[in-house]
């Protein structure tokens, strides 16, 4: 099986790291400190070498190191099955971030083409328990890293859905300003949606073909959805009325939503324990780091933020052995270095710690 890994990573004024460094192999990554030292800021900056707004879904004023606000830029050297790639991304003193790839300019979407990233971060522990929006961002995540043009089709879909609302909050009546947006939102909806479809079915597979210590999901899409895009456009020429009283675009592949069962206990997974509900995530994401590898020849990478907590010593050893067994390059982050001691010698581990109010990243 091929490798997906970074052997570098540069943070210049990224958040809390005024300049850090990073020289890796393909391992796994363990980084433990105090809380508040700098850890997540690590793998946000990796997470920002993929499509989308990275794990935190911050601007990118946000990012940039206090209080010089110089603006931020992170680097990455990415081995991607036989190619080596240097990535860039940066944001000139709160400017629109920025994309070069091998050196010349790209979009955003491009990265997912090279490159795929996954991530479970302690704000996605809620996930099956909070509204829909963070389930569907969670679900187009994971289909991102099965159809990199999954991006293109979200961004034509809500552009049109936006223009659309427009249209609707103006009370405007007439059929030929709604013709040509609901034909875009039909075309990338529809795409849209598949895409979904396909990635859960790639998950479910996954997590079937695997003996692991973490309970599986059955996966649904709560999603009333005609397959053809003619009749989603017909649904939403159909619709107008009502949309129009609501002042929004009511049916659609917004109003997906994710459904989870804890499959071994058939218990929804809005009603498991907070400590099945992370076994759950953990297990999905296994699921869809599997997937991809047969997929594309190489798992990708991994962002797993304070990744133990909630889990005992023994699925903390099982969820480090799957990783290594993967061959996944990790990123974990953990309080303590005896968070890591299950992967012994089978990770390269870093120390963050802050010094004279910045973060200061030491190889172990």
């Amino acid at each position: 099986m091929g490798s997906l890994h970074l052997s570098q990573l540069t943070l210049s004024h990224f958040r809390s790291h005024k300049r850090a460094v990073v020289d890796c192999d393909a391992r796994p990554v363990a980084i433990y400190g105090p809380n508040g030292a700098g850890k997540t800021n690590i793998l946000e900056a990796v997470s920002l070498l993929s499509p989308g707004r990275g794990l935190r879904r911050s601007s990118a004023e946000d990012m940039t190191r206090r209080p010089e606000a110089l603006g931020w830029k992170v680097t990455g050297i990415l081995h991607s099955q036989k190619q080596v790639h240097e990535l860039e991304i940066w944001s000139e003193a709160g400017a629109a971030r920025q994309t070069r790839i091998d050196g010349k300019a790209a979009p955003q979407t491009a990265l997912g083409r090279i490159g795929r990233v996954l991530w479970l971060i302690p704000a996605m522990d809620r996930l099956w328990i909070e509204g829909a929006e963070g389930r569907r961002r969670f679900l187009d995540r994971m289909t991102l890293s099965f159809l990199p043009d999954h991006a293109e089709h979200a961004l034509s879909y809500e552009k049109a859905m936006r223009e659309r609302n427009r249209l609707l909050k103006d009370m405007v009546r007439e059929p030929s300003w709604y013709a040509a947006l609901e034909l875009r939102m039909a075309e990338a909806g529809t795409a849209l949606h598949a895409g979904r479809l396909k990635a859960l079915e790639a998950i479910e597979a996954a997590q079937e073909q695997a003996e692991t210590a973490f309970p599986t999901a059955t996966l649904a899409l709560q999603c009333d959805m005609p397959a053809a895009a003619q009749d989603f456009r017909d649904a939403l020429a159909d619709n107008r009325a009502r949309d129009l009283t609501a002042g929004r675009t009511l049916i659609g592949p917004h109003r997906a939503d994710l459904y989870g069962v804890y499959a071994a206990k058939d218990v929804p997974a809005k009603d498991c324990s907070t400590g099945e509900q992370k076994a759950l995530l953990v297990s999905l994401i296994l699921a869809n780091a599997r997937a991809l590898a047969a997929d594309i020849g190489a798992p990708p990478l991994l962002l797993l933020d304070e990744v133990a907590a909630h889990l005992d010593a023994t699925r903390q050893a099982a969820l480090y052995d799957e990783i290594c067994a993967l061959g996944a390059q990790a990123w974990m982050t953990g309080t303590g270095p005896e968070m890591f001691t299950a992967l012994a010698d089978r990770a390269q581990v870093l120390e963050v710690t802050e010094e004279a109010g910045a973060s200061v990243v030491k190889r172990v």
